[in-house]
C-alpha cells in the first residue's frame, strides 16, 4: 500500500470513527493568537484499537494529552491483540509475550518507566523502551506496537515526539468508537 492510500484510508476511518472535532471557544473580535508550542514529546492516551475498514488493518488510536493530537498507527493482527487485551482489562489464562516480558522484568528487578515513539521514517515507526535497573537507566529499540503493549500492561507513560505527529499524525482529536 503506497502511502498516500495509506494517509487516505486512514483520514477515512478517523473521519468515520472520530467525527469533527468541536470548533475551539474563540474569545469575540479579537485575532486568534496561538499559544506558545511547547517541544518535546508528550504523553498520549491509548484510545483503542480498531478494525481500518478500508484496509481490514488493525489500528491503534492514540491522542496527545498536550495538544489533542492523533495518531492511527497499523499494526499487525497479533500486536492488535497484546495491546487490546489488558486494554479492556482482560487476563488471559496464560501469558502472552508481553506479560512474559514484565514478569522477567520484575524477578531481574527491572523497571519500566515509560516508552517514546520517537522517528517515522518510510512508513515505519520506531520506539524505544526505558527501562531502569541497579540505578541505571536502560534504553532498548522496540516496535511501537510492543512498545505500547508493555506500557499498558505496566501502567507507564506512552509519549510520542513532535516530529512523529508531523510526519504521521492528525490534527483532530479522536474520539473512541461507539460500538
Amino acid at each position: 500500500m503506497t502511502r498516500n492510500a495509506r494517509y487516505v484510508s486512514i483520514a477515512l476511518l478517523g473521519a468515520v470513527l472520530l467525527g469533527t472535532p468541536e470548533r475551539a471557544h474563540q474569545a469575540p473580535g479579537g485575532p486568534e493568537v496561538a499559544p506558545p508550542k511547547a517541544m518535546g514529546p508528550q504523553e498520549v492516551e491509548v484510545v483503542a484499537v480498531v478494525m481500518d475498514q478500508a484496509t481490514h488493518q488493525p489500528t491503534i488510536l492514540l491522542q496527545g494529552k498536550r495538544d489533542r493530537r492523533s495518531l492511527a498507527m497499523v499494526i499487525g493482527l497479533a500486536e492488535a491483540t497484546g495491546i487490546a487485551v489488558p486494554l479492556q482489562g482482560v487476563t488471559p489464562p496464560r501469558p502472552l509475550t508481553h506479560d512474559l516480558f514484565l514478569t522477567l522484568f520484575g524477578r531481574l528487578k527491572v523497571k519500566l518507566t515509560r516508552v517514546v515513539i520517537n522517528d517515522f521514517r518510510d512508513d515505519i515507526y520506531y520506539a524505544t523502551v526505558y527501562l531502569t535497573a541497579g540505578g541505571s537507566e536502560l534504553q532498548l529499540d522496540s516496535r511501537p506496537s510492543d512498545a505500547i503493549a508493555l506500557a499498558v500492561r505496566a501502567k507507564v507513560p506512552v509519549l510520542v515526539e513532535d516530529r512523529v505527529f508531523e510526519r504521521g499524525g492528525s490534527a483532530q482529536p479522536p474520539r473512541a468508537p461507539s460500538i
